[in-house]
Protein backbone atom coordinates (compact mmCIF):
# COMPACT_ATOMS: atom_id res chain seq x y z
CA UNK A 1 0.00 0.00 0.00
CA UNK A 2 1.40 3.76 -0.66
CA UNK A 3 2.65 5.43 2.20
CA UNK A 4 -0.28 7.83 4.91
CA UNK A 5 -0.14 11.54 2.69
CA UNK A 6 0.97 14.43 4.82
CA UNK A 7 -2.03 16.25 3.71
CA UNK A 8 -4.94 13.75 2.91
CA UNK A 9 -7.79 15.32 1.63
CA UNK A 10 -5.31 17.11 -0.68
CA UNK A 11 -3.42 14.63 -2.26
CA UNK A 12 -6.49 11.99 -2.40
CA UNK A 13 -8.24 14.27 -4.77
CA UNK A 14 -5.53 14.50 -7.01
CA UNK A 15 -4.51 11.14 -7.38
CA UNK A 16 -8.19 10.34 -8.43
CA UNK A 17 -8.70 13.18 -10.59
CA UNK A 18 -8.35 10.95 -13.71
CA UNK A 19 -11.30 9.47 -12.34
CA UNK A 20 -13.27 12.42 -12.02
CA UNK A 21 -12.71 13.05 -15.82
CA UNK A 22 -14.42 9.72 -16.53
CA UNK A 23 -18.30 9.93 -17.85
CA UNK A 24 -20.26 9.41 -15.25
CA UNK A 25 -23.73 10.48 -14.00
CA UNK A 26 -22.28 12.08 -11.05
CA UNK A 27 -20.90 15.88 -10.99
CA UNK A 28 -17.35 16.24 -10.68
CA UNK A 29 -18.00 17.13 -7.02
CA UNK A 30 -19.52 13.81 -6.44
CA UNK A 31 -17.11 11.69 -7.85
CA UNK A 32 -14.21 13.64 -6.08
CA UNK A 33 -15.87 13.21 -2.77
CA UNK A 34 -17.01 9.59 -3.71
CA UNK A 35 -13.75 8.63 -4.45
CA UNK A 36 -11.88 10.31 -1.43
CA UNK A 37 -14.39 7.88 0.70
CA UNK A 38 -13.15 5.21 -0.83
CA UNK A 39 -9.56 5.97 0.07
CA UNK A 40 -10.63 7.00 3.29
CA UNK A 41 -12.30 3.32 3.74
CA UNK A 42 -8.75 2.07 2.52
CA UNK A 43 -7.18 3.72 5.09
CA UNK A 44 -8.98 2.76 8.04
CA UNK A 45 -9.29 -0.77 6.72
CA UNK A 46 -5.22 -1.29 6.75
CA UNK A 47 -3.39 -2.57 10.14
CA UNK A 48 -3.22 -0.12 12.73
CA UNK A 49 0.69 0.41 12.92
CA UNK A 50 2.70 3.42 13.79
CA UNK A 51 2.52 5.64 11.18
CA UNK A 52 -1.74 5.03 10.59
CA UNK A 53 -2.38 5.51 14.41
CA UNK A 54 -0.09 8.91 14.07
CA UNK A 55 -1.94 9.85 11.49
CA UNK A 56 -5.81 9.35 13.36
CA UNK A 57 -5.95 13.38 13.80
CA UNK A 58 -6.01 13.65 10.15
CA UNK A 59 -7.50 11.34 9.35
CA UNK A 60 -10.73 12.84 11.79
CA UNK A 61 -10.55 16.07 10.00
CA UNK A 62 -10.82 14.36 6.53
CA UNK A 63 -13.71 12.49 7.66
CA UNK A 64 -15.23 15.45 9.02
CA UNK A 65 -15.00 17.39 5.97
CA UNK A 66 -17.24 15.05 4.01
CA UNK A 67 -20.32 16.17 2.84
CA UNK A 68 -22.93 14.97 4.79
CA UNK A 69 -24.43 11.23 3.54
CA UNK A 70 -25.30 7.81 5.75
CA UNK A 71 -21.39 6.81 4.80
CA UNK A 72 -19.52 9.56 6.25
CA UNK A 73 -21.92 9.43 9.79
CA UNK A 74 -20.46 5.87 9.47
CA UNK A 75 -16.79 6.72 9.25
CA UNK A 76 -17.69 9.71 11.79
CA UNK A 77 -18.85 7.06 13.84
CA UNK A 78 -15.62 4.65 13.34
CA UNK A 79 -12.97 7.57 13.61
CA UNK A 80 -14.74 8.69 17.38
CA UNK A 81 -14.10 5.28 18.96
CA UNK A 82 -10.40 4.91 16.46
CA UNK A 83 -9.58 7.98 17.64
CA UNK A 84 -9.60 7.43 21.40
CA UNK A 85 -8.28 3.86 21.14
CA UNK A 86 -4.66 2.60 22.74
CA UNK A 87 -2.18 2.01 19.91
CA UNK A 88 -1.77 -1.74 21.26
CA UNK A 89 -5.65 -2.25 21.62
CA UNK A 90 -6.70 -1.68 18.28
CA UNK A 91 -3.46 -3.94 16.93
CA UNK A 92 -4.81 -6.41 19.05
CA UNK A 93 -8.96 -5.87 18.07
CA UNK A 94 -7.76 -5.86 14.22
CA UNK A 95 -5.95 -8.84 14.77
CA UNK A 96 -8.90 -10.55 16.41
CA UNK A 97 -11.31 -9.69 13.68
CA UNK A 98 -9.39 -9.95 10.58
CA UNK A 99 -6.43 -12.18 10.98
CA UNK A 100 -7.91 -15.26 13.37
CA UNK A 101 -11.90 -14.97 12.06
CA UNK A 102 -12.99 -16.74 8.57
CA UNK A 103 -16.10 -14.86 8.59
CA UNK A 104 -14.45 -11.39 8.11
CA UNK A 105 -11.28 -12.19 6.48
CA UNK A 106 -10.36 -8.96 4.36
CA UNK A 107 -9.46 -11.54 1.49
CA UNK A 108 -12.26 -11.17 -0.65
CA UNK A 109 -11.58 -14.22 -3.67
CA UNK A 110 -11.30 -16.46 -0.50
CA UNK A 111 -15.48 -16.12 0.31
CA UNK A 112 -15.80 -17.05 -3.66
CA UNK A 113 -13.73 -19.24 -4.54
CA UNK A 114 -11.99 -20.86 -0.99
CA UNK A 115 -8.53 -22.35 -0.94
CA UNK A 116 -9.20 -23.79 -4.54
CA UNK A 117 -7.40 -23.44 -7.88
CA UNK A 118 -10.09 -21.32 -9.07
CA UNK A 119 -8.97 -18.50 -6.40
CA UNK A 120 -5.56 -18.69 -8.00
CA UNK A 121 -6.78 -17.77 -11.84
CA UNK A 122 -9.31 -15.03 -9.67
CA UNK A 123 -5.90 -13.48 -7.82
CA UNK A 124 -4.39 -13.73 -11.02
CA UNK A 125 -6.93 -11.74 -13.22
CA UNK A 126 -7.48 -9.47 -10.38
CA UNK A 127 -3.41 -8.74 -10.58
CA UNK A 128 -4.37 -8.21 -14.52
CA UNK A 129 -6.76 -5.80 -14.06
CA UNK A 130 -4.92 -3.77 -11.80
CA UNK A 131 -1.80 -4.14 -14.29
CA UNK A 132 -4.22 -3.09 -17.60
CA UNK A 133 -5.48 0.19 -15.98
CA UNK A 134 -1.79 1.36 -15.21
CA UNK A 135 -1.58 0.55 -11.76
CA UNK A 136 1.14 -1.81 -9.74
CA UNK A 137 0.54 -2.66 -6.29
CA UNK A 138 3.79 -3.13 -4.02
CA UNK A 139 3.16 -6.53 -3.62
CA UNK A 140 3.37 -6.02 0.11
CA UNK A 141 -0.42 -7.66 -0.14
CA UNK A 142 -2.38 -9.37 -2.63
CA UNK A 143 -4.43 -8.20 -5.25
CA UNK A 144 -7.65 -9.25 -3.44
CA UNK A 145 -7.13 -7.60 0.22
CA UNK A 146 -9.77 -5.37 0.47
CA UNK A 147 -7.80 -2.27 0.98
CA UNK A 148 -6.26 -2.51 -2.14
CA UNK A 149 -9.30 -3.24 -3.91
CA UNK A 150 -10.55 0.34 -1.99
CA UNK A 151 -7.92 2.40 -3.60
CA UNK A 152 -8.04 0.54 -7.17
CA UNK A 153 -11.65 1.64 -6.77
CA UNK A 154 -10.97 5.32 -5.50
CA UNK A 155 -8.48 5.54 -8.46
CA UNK A 156 -10.22 4.05 -11.86
CA UNK A 157 -13.43 5.54 -10.72
CA UNK A 158 -16.99 4.19 -10.37
CA UNK A 159 -17.16 1.81 -13.54
CA UNK A 160 -14.03 -0.17 -14.00
CA UNK A 161 -12.76 0.64 -10.65
CA UNK A 162 -15.34 -0.11 -8.78
CA UNK A 163 -16.00 -3.54 -10.53
CA UNK A 164 -14.13 -5.59 -8.41
CA UNK A 165 -16.44 -4.42 -5.39
CA UNK A 166 -19.46 -5.25 -7.16
CA UNK A 167 -18.26 -8.77 -8.04
CA UNK A 168 -17.61 -9.55 -4.33
CA UNK A 169 -20.10 -7.66 -3.07
CA UNK A 170 -21.96 -11.22 -1.16
CA UNK A 171 -18.23 -11.60 0.68
CA UNK A 172 -18.28 -8.05 1.52
CA UNK A 173 -21.94 -8.68 3.17
CA UNK A 174 -20.76 -11.39 5.05
CA UNK A 175 -18.00 -9.34 6.13
CA UNK A 176 -20.35 -6.65 7.70
CA UNK A 177 -22.59 -9.49 9.12
CA UNK A 178 -19.71 -10.89 10.98
CA UNK A 179 -18.13 -7.45 12.13
CA UNK A 180 -21.74 -6.60 13.42
CA UNK A 181 -22.43 -9.94 15.22
CA UNK A 182 -18.61 -9.26 17.16
CA UNK A 183 -19.72 -6.17 18.01
CA UNK A 184 -16.80 -4.58 16.49
CA UNK A 185 -17.01 -0.42 15.41
CA UNK A 186 -15.12 -1.85 12.03
CA UNK A 187 -18.52 -2.55 10.96
CA UNK A 188 -19.13 0.99 10.30
CA UNK A 189 -16.75 0.94 8.02
CA UNK A 190 -18.35 -2.57 6.22
CA UNK A 191 -21.70 -0.37 6.74
CA UNK A 192 -20.61 2.86 4.93
CA UNK A 193 -18.90 0.29 2.03
CA UNK A 194 -21.86 -1.79 1.30
CA UNK A 195 -24.24 1.19 1.60
CA UNK A 196 -22.39 2.48 -1.34
CA UNK A 197 -23.13 -1.02 -3.82
CA UNK A 198 -26.26 -1.60 -5.19
CA UNK A 199 -28.39 -3.49 -2.42
CA UNK A 200 -27.63 -7.29 -2.41
CA UNK A 201 -30.82 -9.06 -3.74
CA UNK A 202 -32.74 -12.63 -2.74
CA UNK A 203 -29.96 -14.81 -4.26
CA UNK A 204 -27.44 -12.33 -2.38
CA UNK A 205 -29.02 -13.25 0.48
CA UNK A 206 -29.35 -16.47 0.68
CA UNK A 207 -25.61 -16.58 -0.65
CA UNK A 208 -24.47 -15.51 2.26
CA UNK A 209 -26.14 -17.13 4.74
CA UNK A 210 -25.19 -20.45 3.09
CA UNK A 211 -21.65 -18.64 3.51
CA UNK A 212 -21.82 -18.12 6.84
CA UNK A 213 -23.38 -21.61 7.78
CA UNK A 214 -21.19 -23.77 5.29
CA UNK A 215 -17.95 -21.60 4.88
CA UNK A 216 -16.26 -21.60 1.21
CA UNK A 217 -15.97 -23.78 -1.43
CA UNK A 218 -12.80 -26.56 -0.23
CA UNK A 219 -10.10 -28.16 -2.76
CA UNK A 220 -10.95 -31.50 -2.91
CA UNK A 221 -7.35 -32.69 -4.03
CA UNK A 222 -4.56 -31.16 -2.05
CA UNK A 223 -2.44 -29.02 -4.90
CA UNK A 224 -1.15 -25.46 -4.89
CA UNK A 225 -4.06 -23.39 -5.23
CA UNK A 226 -2.30 -20.11 -5.67
CA UNK A 227 -0.12 -20.90 -8.54
CA UNK A 228 2.59 -22.43 -7.42
CA UNK A 229 2.81 -19.66 -4.37
CA UNK A 230 2.84 -16.54 -6.63
CA UNK A 231 0.17 -15.41 -4.64
CA UNK A 232 0.10 -17.71 -1.81
CA UNK A 233 -1.06 -15.06 1.52
CA UNK A 234 1.61 -14.69 4.06
CA UNK A 235 2.39 -17.72 6.22
CA UNK A 236 1.04 -19.93 3.29
CA UNK A 237 2.95 -23.50 3.36
CA UNK A 238 3.70 -24.19 -0.23
CA UNK A 239 4.58 -27.54 -0.90
CA UNK A 240 7.90 -27.91 -2.33
CA UNK A 241 8.79 -29.30 -5.42
CA UNK A 242 8.85 -33.20 -6.13
CA UNK A 243 11.89 -34.68 -5.85
CA UNK A 244 13.74 -37.20 -8.99
CA UNK A 245 12.13 -40.59 -7.85
CA UNK A 246 15.21 -42.92 -5.94
CA UNK A 247 16.97 -45.45 -8.18
CA UNK A 248 16.74 -48.90 -6.69
CA UNK A 249 20.81 -49.96 -6.26
CA UNK A 250 21.90 -52.91 -8.40
CA UNK A 251 21.62 -56.48 -6.88
CA UNK A 252 25.08 -57.61 -5.02
CA UNK A 253 26.52 -60.70 -6.22
CA UNK A 254 25.74 -62.21 -3.09
CA UNK A 255 22.22 -62.36 -4.02
CA UNK A 256 22.32 -63.23 -7.14
CA UNK A 257 20.66 -66.87 -7.56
Amino acid sequence: MSPLPATLPAIARARVRAAVRRRSSMTASEAADRALLLRLLSLLLQYPDAELTGARPALAAAVAALPPSPAAAELTAFTDWFGGQDPDALARHYVEMFDLRRRSSLYLTYYLHGDTRRRGMALLALAQRYRAAGWEIDGGELPDHLPVVLEFAALGGPGRGEAPLRRHRRGLELIQHALTDAGSPYRHLLTALCGLLPPPTEADLAAVARLAAEGPPAEEVGLDPYGHGEFAPPGTFTPPAQAAPTQAAPPRQDDAG
